[in-house]
């Protein structure tokens, strides 16, 4: 099982970017997904998270009203639109699937599948 990354990047403050995240297993739609980020000398956090059938989203608060998570269970894909972006956004982006409680989300380590990162710069 894999999962593979697409997009990100560079964009100004205030810029858009799309990052894409496809599974190579059909079975993958049925699990949770997240995205999360990890900067330079920090830990990885949750960036975003959906439940495998779309119908729930979450936010890291800092996130919120900026970036939206979304996915196509049709073609085992998962999105990340950023908006509004910031230098505090630079960091590398992971997209993560797992059997996993919406309790769990936040909790890299209970995700079993990982993309291979992508980087994201932001510029001020």
């Amino acid at each position: 099982v894999q999962l593979v990354q697409f997009g990100g990047g560079l964009a100004q403050a205030g810029g858009s970017l799309r990052l894409s995240c496809a599974a190579s297993e059909r079975t993958l739609s049925s699990y949770p997904m997240g995205w999360f980020r990890q900067a330079p000398g920090k830990e990885r956090e949750l960036v975003a998270a959906i439940s495998w059938t779309g119908w729930n989203t979450y936010y890291a608060d800092s996130m919120k009203g900026r970036f939206a998570i979304s996915r196509d269970n049709s073609k085992n894909m998962v999105y990340l639109q950023m908006n509004s972006l910031k230098p505090d956004d630079t960091a590398v982006y992971y997209c993560a699937a797992g059997e996993i409680r919406s309790d769990d989300y936040y909790d890299p380590s209970k995700y079993i599948y990982w993309g291979q990162g992508t980087q994201v710069t932001v510029s001020s």
